[in-house]
């Protein structure tokens, strides 16, 4: 499996959706999906290096692989 970085935010949706098929991301709070995205197998980011814009990114995609 490929190491993943912020910047994959596809990749991380994708992810996300396959690890949590149950949840329904469209009402989870950035606190938490930082936490999600940080504890991905193969997630190699920096924790501080995130923003909103980037959670925001992932929070979409993860909307939209979930549908």
């Amino acid at each position: 499996m490929d190491k993943i970085d912020w910047l994959d935010v596809l990749e991380i949706a994708i992810q996300l959706s396959d690890k949590f098929p149950d949840f329904d991301p469209q009402w989870i709070s950035f606190p938490e999906l930082h936490k999600k995205v940080c504890e991905l197998e193969n997630f190699i980011g920096d924790p501080n290096r995130s923003s909103e814009k980037i959670l925001e990114a992932i929070q979409m995609h993860w909307i939209e692989e979930s549908q």
